[in-house]
């Protein structure tokens, strides 16, 4: 009776074995007739039981299912936001951790791995745009964790991070992306509005010297730089910064415009107007040159004519005429300045406004009218 009763128990051990592993094989079985709903309640079975829960096979096959149904247009929809990619790469990871990096399951697993990153990523994308920044961040997380060495998914953490207003984890991404050597100004140029939200001097200095280092001709660094040396009442090193930037990079228009925009600002119309003209030199097609060159002449016509309209009976008579044709001669040097800009940037506003009114100032009616049609064709 004895052994009867042994070979019994050693049956429903085998019994009960059987069992535990028929989850795992119907749920591979229902994975590869297309029922993924099926194979996902029996895979879920298998995870959670004693037996097969230890088994790298039962991992490696979970990842593959909620894989396969991440990207399924039907079951993918029975998932919760990115979901099936996490499920996907925490069974992965498992399957790794229970054979090892060569073990049957582990091999497959570290390439599957491999392959889940742009799924990682995606899933981040869809969350950050329907702005669950923190599903995006985990995502994102999860990305970097499968591929350390890619740039993209911290990146994209970074703008995740400064979506929610977590500008603490947006610096600290930023740092890891400095750390492995990326540089991009569009980067910079976020650390800099971080540190502009904070209010932070110190750091955005810091940032800006960093960008200038990386990019010394980004007109908008450029720009950026000059304007705190000028906000500071440093005129004379800003001018100077530029001036020596031209010598090391003397056909960069972006540079002139910027040289221009500087004296602009220090009321020196004249040396404005003479970089100007020299950007538009380097290059006709820059429209910030051409534009602000126009705007010079313009400007000088409208001082003339309001001067004009000022003026006594006596005084008009004596010198009215000469000052007209002064005024029309200016507003005639604008209109070519303004035609080249508008032919580089045909929807602006500001331009066809300043034709419409030089026009008008030079009695071309049918130009004026003309501008004033294509002012409101742009609206």
């Amino acid at each position: 009776m004895k052994k009867i009763f042994l070979t019994l128990v050693a049956a429903a051990a085998l019994t009960s074995a059987s069992a535990q592993n028929s989850a795992v094989t119907n749920a591979i079985l229902f994975q590869r007739n297309g029922t993924l709903d099926k194979a996902r309640t029996e895979i879920d079975k298998a995870i959670i039981n004693e037996k097969t829960s230890t088994k790298a096979k039962t991992w490696f096959t979970r990842g593959e299912i909620y894989d396969a149904m991440t990207s399924n247009p039907i079951y993918g929809k029975t998932l919760k936001p990115g979901e099936g990619t996490s499920v996907a790469y925490e069974s992965y990871k498992k399957a790794i951790e229970l054979d090892g990096k060569d073990g049957e399951f582990g091999k497959q697993a570290a390439a599957k791995l491999d392959n889940l990153y742009g799924l990682a990523l995606n899933a981040g994308v869809e969350s950050y745009n329907g702005k669950n920044y923190d599903e995006a961040l985990k995502s994102y997380k999860m990305a970097q964790q499968i591929r350390p060495q890619d740039t993209t998914a911290y990146l994209y953490a970074a703008y995740a991070a400064e979506a929610k207003q977590d500008y603490a984890s947006a610096k600290q991404t930023y740092g890891q992306l400095q750390g492995m050597n990326y540089k991009s100004a569009q980067m910079y140029g976020r650390m800099l509005e971080i540190a502009r939200q904070e209010k932070n001097e110190a750091e955005y200095s810091k940032v800006l010297q960093s960008a200038l280092a990386a990019y010394p001709n980004n007109k908008n660094f450029v720009l950026e730089d000059l304007n705190r040396l000028i906000s500071a009442g440093q005129d004379k090193q800003a001018i100077d910064k530029l001036k020596h930037a031209i010598e090391l990079d003397p056909t960069n228009s972006n540079l002139q415009t910027v040289l221009g925009s500087v004296y602009d600002k220090l009321k020196q119309p004249e040396q404005a107007l003479a970089a100007y003209q020299k950007a538009v030199e380097l290059d006709p097609k820059n429209f910030d040159a051409q534009y602000n060159a126009g705007v010079y002449y313009f400007n000088k016509g409208a001082e003339v004519s309001k001067a004009l309209n000022g003026m006594s009976l006596a005084t008009y008579q004596k010198v009215g005429k000469a000052k007209e044709a002064e005024s029309k001669k200016y507003f005639q040097q604008s209109v070519p300045y303004f035609e080249a800009g508008l032919a580089v940037n045909p929807k602006d506003q500001a331009t066809m406004k300043a034709l419409q009114k030089a026009y008008t100032q030079l009695g071309r009616t049918a130009d004026a009218n003309r501008m004033n049609t294509q002012m409101s064709g742009a609206n």
